[in-house]
């Protein structure tokens, strides 16, 4: 009986700690219905835990550049979408497609980078 009560009491708060972390990663702030196509300059790439980040530089009609600061999932979930920590370096030209903030600002949710041809990616919205 004391073994039940402890895989239970073991149970309960992993399942706790799981909806907490999940929370804390929550992908709400972007439009999972929307997608928009970004072509520019890789600026900046991080292959980090709890997300990587791709900042790109893209150019408007008029010439204006503007950063977008781009959340991706962690690197051993990007991997088994296909990733490589080379695929992308600075300085690269890339097509990015990705799920824009709801609040409108220059940011958003990697589904998909296009480099020379190749493309990585995988399902929005992490």
């Amino acid at each position: 009986m004391k073994r039940l009560r402890t895989v239970f009491a073991l149970t309960t708060a992993l399942s706790a700690a799981a909806g907490a972390a999940l929370a804390h990663h929550s992908f709400a702030m972007f439009d999972t219905k929307k997608e928009v196509s970004l072509s520019g300059t890789i600026k900046e790439f991080r292959w980090t835990n709890p997300h990587s980040w791709i900042v790109v530089t893209v150019k408007d009609a008029n010439g204006v550049e503007t950063d977008w600061s781009l959340e991706g999932l962690n690197p051993a979930a990007m991997v088994r979408q296909g990733w490589k920590r080379s695929d992308i370096k600075v300085g690269d030209q890339a097509v990015v497609k990705a799920n824009p903030l709801r609040d409108g600002s220059a940011g958003g949710s990697i589904v998909s980078v296009t480099i020379a041809g190749k493309t990585v990616g995988g399902a929005p919205g992490g």
